[in-house]
């Protein structure tokens, strides 16, 4: 078993803890166990991020908070930004002449 899981169960059996939701228990983990590496955590909150049922305006910001500081920069930074809108809108995007380069 690994340490860390070792650890959290101990944690868990000796102490009541309670999460109300599975995103607090996460946030909780992920700042115990981040080792204090912020930017694999931005990254992978990168990876989380989808615009689903959001406005474009609404994922716009939602993305921008998670883009910072996480390495991310110009082309590579464009090419997560379209994996994450909807199919409608990246396939427009790809039809375009000349792709934005960057989120600005």
């Amino acid at each position: 078993m690994d340490v860390w899981k070792e650890n959290l169960l101990e944690d868990l059996e000796s102490v009541k803890v309670e999460f109300r939701s599975t995103e607090k228990f996460l946030l909780k983990l992920k700042k115990k166990f981040s080792g204090g590496d912020e930017k694999l955590v931005k990254v992978a909150e990168l990876k989380k991020v989808e615009q689903e049922g959001r406005t474009i305006e609404e994922f716009v910001q939602k993305f921008r908070r998670a883009a910072r500081k996480n390495g991310y920069e110009g082309r590579a930074l464009v090419e997560k930004f379209k994996r994450r809108i909807n199919r409608v809108i990246r396939r427009k995007l790809m039809k375009e002449e000349r792709p934005p380069t960057s989120t600005k």
